[in-house]
């Protein structure tokens, strides 16, 4: 089912979707009010839904339709990337968040993955989730030198020995500037830490050649 205000963009998407061969859109609406009576009727297996309607916002309407028909997946299809409506959205139960901005082939990916129960993310919701948690303007403020050389390491792929030996430091002191930038960052992951780092430029990059002491 596709639940927008925009009858073009409800065309648009049930023209494009009926290329595939596993989807049929079993019905379409601009009135949230609608939404329950139409799952009566079809009982849809996932909904594509618009954020910001005039008849009722896709929050809302997330929290009735799940009420009723907790097993019916819920995409938001929008054009918003607040913090606050991605995060509420997702405390309503919507499965997934995806920007209308995406191509069919990845909203055709989406949808199948809801059926299955699995969580799709647009990047720029997520970044948009992390940058309330971390902001730029705080975030790895207190990082010394020595840890934002070693998160250059971290986001170049390397592992502990070699960072040490890049470094000329010993590897237990690598674990210590990493215990650090866990405690720093708020996270204990690798990953997450060098997604920070690159996405808040958090790391440096120097001659190791001229630090040869052991630390």
């Amino acid at each position: 089912m596709i639940v927008d205000d925009h009858p073009m963009v409800r065309r648009g998407l049930k023209i494009l979707l009926e290329n595939f061969e596993d989807f049929e859109t079993v019905a379409d609406t601009g009135d949230g009010r609608m939404v329950l009576t139409l799952c009566d009727l079809f009982q849809p297996d996932v909904i594509l839904t618009d954020l910001l309607m005039p008849s009722m916002n896709g929050i809302e309407l997330t929290r009735l339709i799940l009420a009723k028909y907790p097993l019916i997946k819920i995409i938001v299809l929008t054009s918003s990337v607040d913090e606050t409506l991605i995060r509420d959205v997702l405390k309503a139960g919507a499965t997934s968040y995806m920007l209308k901005s995406v191509s069919v082939d990845e909203i055709a990916k989406t949808i199948r993955a809801a059926y299955q129960n699995i969580p799709t993310l647009a990047p720029e919701a997520v970044n948009a989730l992390i940058s309330s948690i971390y902001p730029s303007e705080e975030l790895g403020a207190d990082l010394t030198k020595r840890e934002r050389e070693v998160l250059a390491f971290i986001v170049d792929g390397l592992h502990n020995p070699e960072i040490a030996r890049r470094l000329f430091i010993s590897t237990s002191t690598v674990k210590n500037h990493m215990n650090n930038i866990y405690s720093k960052l708020n996270t204990g992951s690798r990953t997450k830490v060098a997604a920070l780092a690159v996405q808040y430029n958090l790391f440096i990059r120097s001659d190791p050649n001229t630090e040869r002491q052991i630390r």
